[in-house]
C-alpha cells in the first residue's frame, strides 16, 4: 500500500474504491445476517470472497505489521477504514481470539518459528483459536490446574479436561495450559498449542440458560503435541497466560461495555424500550421518574467508561500494549452491560418475560435472552471478584488481608 504521508483523506479515497470493489453488496448492512453468512462453515461463495479479499490487504488486522500479514495502518487510518466500512455497511469477517488474544500474545512471546507457522491462518481468517484455561477444579485459582503435559521425547502426550472453552465447537487450534512440573504451582505450567483436529481431542458443548452454547468441555485423552508446538520456555507459561488474559480482559471489556457480548443488534436500546413501553409525559421525558433516573445514571456511566476505555486503547496502542488496568475496565464493563439489559428487560414490563412466540416481537424475546447471557459477564474473562483482586494487589498495591 502506499505511504501516505499522513494523509488520511488520501488513504479514504483509497479505501472507498477498494471497497466498492470487493466488498460483496448482498452482505451490506443487516449485520445479524451478514454475521450468520460469515460465520457458516461451509461459507458461502460470497463470504469466502470476502474474507479472503480483507486477509490478503492486511485490513482485517490493520494495525498489524505488514511482515506478519497485517494492513501496516496507523491508528488514524485505522479508524478511516473502520468508517468507510460502516458506510457501506460491512463488516470485518476476521476476528476471534484469534486476532483479539492470541495474535498480540504470539508478536511478543513467539519463536519465529510459530510466528511463520500460524499468523498466516490468523491474519486470512483461515484457522479458529479457541483458549484452554479454565478446568472444573481450577476456574479462579487458575494456577491449580491438573491437565498433564508428558514428555515423551519428540512429544508432549496430554490428558485432561477444560471448561467454559468458548467456540471450541468450531475451533482449529487450543491455546492451552498444561501442567509439565507437578512439584511446583505457578513454575510448573508450560503453554501448548494444540491441533483441535487431532485424535484424543473430545468436545462437548453446554448448553446455557438463554439457550445457546458458546462454551464447551474439552477432553484430552492420550492427544500427542509435536514438541516445537511449546510456546515459550517449558515450564514458563504462566508469564505469558497472565499476558494474555490482559488481552483478553481488555476487549471483552469494551465489547461489554459497547454492548457487543451476547447481544443481537435486533435487542431495543435502553432509550427505545422506556419509550416504547413506559411512555412519555407532558414535556417529553419518560414518564417514570424513577426509571428516568436511573436510565440517565446508566447512559452517563457509560459515556464516561467509552471514552475511558478510548484512551486506554490509545495508550496500549502506543506503549507496551494492555495493563493490569484491563482487569478494571473488565469489572466495570461487565456491570455496565449487565444494568443495561436489566433496564431493559424493566422496561419491556411483562413483554419483558417472552422467550418466544407469537406473542413477543423478535426484539423483544431477544432481550430476554440477551438479559439472561449477560449473567455470565461477571464471570467470563475472570470473574469480578478476580478482577477486583488483581486491582487490589497490581494496581493500588494494597497489602493480602490479614
Amino acid at each position: 500500500m502506499a505511504d501516505f504521508g499522513g494523509d488520511v483523506e488520501a488513504f479514504r479515497a483509497e479505501a472507498r474504491d477498494w471497497l466498492a470493489a470487493n466488498f460483496p453488496k448482498s452482505l451490506a448492512h443487516d449485520f445479524d445476517t451478514q454475521l450468520a453468512k460469515l460465520q457458516a462453515r461451509p461459507e458461502t461463495a460470497e463470504a469466502k470472497a470476502w474474507r479472503l479479499a480483507l486477509g490478503a490487504k492486511g485490513w482485517g488486522v490493520p494495525t498489524w505489521p505488514k511482515d506478519i500479514g497485517g494492513g501496516g495502518l496507523t491508528r488514524e487510518q485505522a479508524r478511516v477504514l473502520a468508517e468507510e466500512m460502516a458506510s457501506i455497511g460491512a463488516r470485518n469477517p476476521i476476528g476471534g481470539m484469534g486476532v483479539s488474544m492470541f495474535g498480540p500474545t504470539l508478536m511478543e512471546y513467539g519463536s519465529d518459528a510459530l510466528k511463520k507457522q500460524h499468523f498466516p491462518g490468523i491474519v486470512m481468517g483461515e484457522v479458529w483459536w479457541c483458549q484452554g484455561y479454565s478446568e472444573p477444579g481450577a476456574g479462579s485459582d487458575l494456577a491449580g490446574l491438573q491437565t498433564r503435559a508428558e514428555d515423551k521425547g519428540d512429544h508432549f502426550l496430554v490428558n485432561g479436561s477444560k471448561i467454559w472453552t468458548s467456540g471450541a465447537q468450531y475451533a482449529d487450534r487450543c491455546y492451552c495450559l498444561v501442567r509439565t512440573d507437578t512439584s511446583k504451582k505457578h513454575e510448573g505450567i508450560s503453554f501448548l498449542l494444540i491441533d483441535m483436529h487431532a485424535p484424543g481431542v473430545e468436545v462437548r458443548p453446554i448448553l446455557l440458560i438463554n439457550g445457546t452454547s458458546p462454551f464447551c468441555e474439552t477432553f484430552f485423552t492420550d492427544v500427542k503435541v509435536p514438541k516445537d508446538q511449546l510456546f515459550g520456555p517449558l515450564n514458563g507459561g504462566w508469564t505469558i497466560a497472565k499476558r494474555l488474559l490482559q488481552h483478553e480482559r481488555d476487549g471483552i471489556g469494551a465489547s461489554l461495555g459497547s454492548g457487543n457480548i451476547g447481544a443481537a443488534s435486533v435487542v431495543p436500546t435502553v432509550i427505545e424500550a422506556a419509550k416504547a413501553n413506559v411512555g412519555l409525559d407532558e414535556t417529553g421525558r419518560l414518564a417514570d421518574p424513577d426509571l428516568r433516573r436511573r436510565v440517565t445514571e446508566h447512559l452517563m456511566e457509560n459515556k464516561a467508561f467509552q471514552l475511558t476505555v478510548r484512551r486506554q486503547q490509545d495508550e496500549a496502542r502506543s506503549g507496551a500494549g494492555p495493563s493490569n488496568l484491563a482487569a478494571a475496565m473488565k469489572y466495570a464493563g461487565a456491570k455496565i452491560a449487565q444494568d443495561r439489559n436489566e433496564l431493559v428487560v424493566e422496561s419491556l414490563g411483562h413483554q419483558g418475560l417472552g422467550w418466544g412466540g407469537d406473542g413477543f416481537a423478535a426484539g423483544e424475546a431477544a432481550a430476554v435472552r440477551s438479559w439472561l447471557r449477560s449473567k455470565a459477564n461477571s464471570i467470563e474473562g475472570g470473574s469480578s471478584e478476580i478482577n477486583l483482586n488483581v486491582v487490589s494487589k497490581r494496581v493500588l498495591g494494597l497489602p493480602d488481608p490479614k
